[in-house]
């Protein structure tokens, strides 16, 4: 599935949550949906565990 559609669908969620559920439900569906995109990340193996726990000053350039 490409990524536009993923964005389409997602969009799509949002929207019916906003226009049904409020504001509330709208947040709720964002909020649950980019914990839902961060475990993907980590399931894929694109982020590491400590990747979200250091600060700026301990990242190192990834580019090589």
């Amino acid at each position: 599935m490409s990524m536009a559609m993923v964005g389409m669908i997602a969009g799509m969620a949002l929207g019916f949550a906003g226009y049904f559920g409020g504001f509330g439900a709208f947040l709720l569906v964002a909020a649950l949906g980019a914990v839902g995109f961060v475990a993907g990340r980590f399931l894929e193996g694109d982020l590491q565990p400590g990747d979200l726990f250091r600060s700026r000053g301990d990242r190192r350039d990834r580019r090589g």
